[in-house]
This record gives structure tokens, C-alpha cells and sequence, in this order.
């Protein structure tokens, strides 16, 4: 049967070839977002999985559409990333959504740790895919400079809040490692507990003090992450996703399945599930240390070493890739809709607070661009991963950023610096609070 046989015909049939969202036809998708809007204005919204993926893929699909399109916010503002993630939080904030919905949203994204699965997804076939000489050599490189950017940043943010009048001592504690510390559940929340103690205050009041900071700069870092990567296309600085410039013996080639086996998914989904696993119980071994740094490190000893079947590897970045491909414009909604609290970042908001946000912006891009050149990276590909990935909300916002950059092969190396400099960070902050406390 030819094409034309089996394409819908007249105008609605035109429209559905025409608009096409995620793989949805325009008259289909319509009308899902009609069964949407309806659910919800009837109160007959499903409180479970499926009410869940049905909004977050919706919305996903229309807001990444649309920012992916609109002239200024496609050029300027960057595009569909930033456009899904602060429209979903605006939806959230104004009511737009109903309360009961968001709370539906958040409880899959965070409850089901839906969420971590789409990251360990990414986090393991990121790896998985390159070549093994390449991602060792990679790594080794990887953590001085992301090091080394938030050292230099921590003391630069320092400076500019001593010359706005905030102190050297606050503008660290309450502005510069709220935004290092790895995000929300094991960033502030912790940050919180531990100036909490040492100060004898409960740790939602200063839980309150550290949560503006790091929403502005994750919503800078996704803006800028799109920015420098749209802007410096055809450029030397700009690796197309690479972040190691390669040698001059060619290019490297990393694992890349032929073809789509769906015996092959479910394979690629347990292998990384295993990771996971293993890194979950080192973590409840060694407390201290997060269990995604046990996964990135477990991960890279063993693709280097070499001693995964070619078949396994396959799976895991077929998986990665499905999962990517899927899930992407839906995650960034759910973020939007249920973990970007806009009120709160509103309800502290300060000139000093904003300039030494953006001074810490414009100084892990940078240099982490800067250092990520020394170091034999890609300057867009290192700023990106090395400095505004260390600005961002964890996973979530290491999601935003990476999207917005179009650089969601990288997530292991976003993450890599995130989960450990955040351990790190907070080792420091808990230091140092007993001294400035």
C-alpha cells in the first residue's frame, strides 16, 4: 500500500501531517489536550501514574513546541528547555494547573523517583556509549576543572557580596554553596540541617534563606546553557556535543546500535537498574558519599576496564536513547509544574542577592570554559558541564541545562561534577558554619 494510501486526506487529514508534536499529529494532539483540559475542570483528574505522564507529556510536548519555535525565545532565551520548565511553573504558581493535579505530578516525578530512573537511564548509557580509551582520559580531566571552577567562583561571589555590604562570611554561606551544594534533596535540604544544628534554629527557616539563590541560578543556567551553545555554532570553542577534542590518529567511535531490538530495551533498562543497585548500596555502606557518585565512578572504572559484553552496552545506550527520545519535553514540564517554586524566589528577591547570582553565572562559564580548554576539552562543552551544571537544582536541573545546550549525551559528566563537588561543598559549609556560626 502506497504513502498516499494510507495518509489521512482533506484538511484535518493536512493538519495532522502538517503539525506534528512529538510524534503526535495536530487533530490527535488537540484533542488530548481537550480530554486534558477537561479531566481537570470536571475534577476527574487521575491521581496516579497515568494522570501524570498524560499532563507532563501533554504540556511537554506543546510548551517544547512552541518555545522551540517562537522567534526571540528560540534565539534569545533558550528555546524550548527554558520556555517548558518556567511556563509549566508559571501554570503551577497562578493556578492555571489545580493544586491537586501539581501535587499528583510531583508525587510521580520525586515520590516514585521517576525522576533518578530517567537520570540513571541517561547517566549509564551517556557512559556506556563512548568509546572506553576516551571516557577515562575524560573523567580524569573532568573533576580539576570542575574543582577548580567553583574554587575560583566561590572566592570571586565572596568579594562581590563584600562590596554589596553582605559579608564575606553570609554571602558564602546563604548565596554561594546553596547554589554548589548538588540541588534540593542533596544539596540545601542537608545545607539546612547542618547550619540548623550548628546555629540551634529549625532547618526549614534557613531551608527558606537557601532556596531563592539556587532557583535563580538553576533558571540563569538553563538560559545561558542556551545561549553560549546556540551562538557559538561553527565555532572553534564549540565541540557539537564532544567534549574531548580528539587527537590527530581521527575520530573515535563509541557504541551506536544499528538498529531498535525490544528484547534489547528491557536488557538495557535491568543493566542500568543494576548500577543503580550497586551504587544504592554503597551509599548505604558509606553514607557520606552519594550513590550516584558510586554509580558515575562504578560505571567509568568498568567501561574503561572493558569487561562489558558489546551486547550489554548496546542495550544500555539503546535504552538511554529511547528514554531520551520519549521522556525529555515531559521531565521538563514535571520539573516546571511541580519542583520550580517561582513564589519563593519572588518573596526574597534583592539586588545583591541577583548580581552575586550572576556574577557566580558568568563566572563558572567562564572558567570552566577557560580551565576546560587548558584541560584538553571543548570550551562550550566544558562551560556547560563543568561550571552552569554546578549552578543548577541536581538532576533536574542538570536536566534543564543539558537540554537547553542540547547536550543530554554529557548528563555523566554533569552529574560527576554536581554529585561530588556537592559532597564536597557541603563538607566545607558544615566546617565552616561552626567557625562563622
Amino acid at each position: 500500500m502506497s504513502e498516499n494510501e494510507t495518509s489521512p486526506k482533506g484538511f484535518f487529514g493536512k493538519f495532522e501531517n502538517k503539525l506534528n508534536i512529538d510524534g503526535i499529529g495536530g487533530i490527535a494532539f488537540i484533542i488530548m489536550l481537550i480530554i486534558l483540559v477537561g479531566v481537570m475542570q470536571l475534577g476527574a483528574f487521575p491521581k496516579n501514574m497515568m494522570g501524570a505522564l498524560f499532563i507532563m507529556v501533554s504540556l511537554g510536548g506543546i510548551l517544547y513546541y512552541l518555545g522551540a519555535n517562537l522567534p526571540i525565545v528560540k534565539t534569545y532565551l533558550g528555546g524550548g528547555s527554558v520556555f517548558t520548565t518556567m511556563v509549566g511553573a508559571v501554570l503551577s504558581g497562578t493556578g492555571v494547573v489545580p493544586h491537586s493535579t501539581v501535587v499528583t505530578v510531583k508525587s510521580f516525578m520525586t515520590g516514585t523517583n521517576f525522576l533518578e530512573f530517567y537520570i540513571v537511564s541517561l547517566i549509564i548509557s551517556a557512559i556506556f556509549k563512548m568509546d572506553r580509551k576516551m571516557v577515562l582520559k575524560a573523567a580524569v580531566r573532568f573533576l580539576p576543572v570542575a574543582f577548580l571552577t567553583l574554587i575560583i567562583t566561590f572566592f570571586i561571589v565572596g568579594g562581590v557580596g563584600t562590596v554589596l555590604g553582605l559579608s564575606f562570611q553570609h554571602t558564602s554561606l546563604f548565596i554561594t554553596f546553596p547554589m554548589m551544594a548538588g540541588g534540593v534533596g542533596a544539596g540545601i535540604v542537608p545545607l539546612s540541617t547542618i547550619y540548623g544544628a550548628a546555629m540551634h534554629v529549625p532547618s526549614g527557616q534557613i531551608l527558606s534563606q537557601l532556596f531563592p539563590p539556587l532557583v535563580l541560578s538553576n533558571l540563569l543556567a538553563i538560559i545561558v546553557a542556551g545561549l553560549i551553545s546556540e551562538n557559538t555554532k561553527g565555532s572553534k570553542l564549540n565541540g557539537n556535543g564532544e567534549l574531548l577534542k580528539q587527537d590527530s590518529h581521527g575520530e573515535v567511535k563509541g557504541v551506536e546500535p544499528a538498529h531498535l531490538d525490544k528484547q534489547q530495551l528491557l536488557v538495557g533498562m535491568m543493566t542500568a537498574i543494576s548500577f543503580y543497585m550497586i551504587g544504592s548500596t554503597l551509599h548505604k555502606l558509606i553514607p557520606s558519599i552519594n550513590s550516584f557518585a558510586f554509580l558515575i565512578l562504578l560505571a567509568i572504572i568498568i567501561k574503561a576496564l572493558g569487561i562489558v559484553p558489546h551486547y550489554y552496552e548496546e542495550s544500555v545506550v539503546m535504552f538511554g536513547q529511547l528514554v531520551v527520545k520519549t521522556l525529555t519535553h515531559a521531565i521538563l514540564a514535571g520539573v516546571g509544574l511541580a519542583l520550580l517554586d517561582l513564589s519563593s524566589l519572588l518573596s526574597t528577591f534583592s539586588w545583591a542577592l541577583v548580581i552575586c547570582v550572576i556574577v557566580s553565572i558568568i563566572s563558572v562559564t567562564f572558567f570552566g570554559g577557560l580551565l576546560g580548554k587548558l584541560f584538553g576539552f571543548y570550551p562550550v562543552e566544558s562551560a556547560v558541564t563543568a561550571g552552569l551544571a554546578n549552578n543548577s537544582m541536581g538532576g533536574t536541573g542538570n536536566v534543564a541545562v543539558l537540554s537547553a545546550a542540547n547536550r543530554m549525551n554529557l548528563m555523566a559528566f554533569a552529574q560527576m561534577g554536581n554529585r561530588i563537588g556537592g559532597a564536597i561543598v557541603l563538607v566545607i559549609a558544615g566546617f565552616l558554619i561552626t567557625i562563622w556560626g
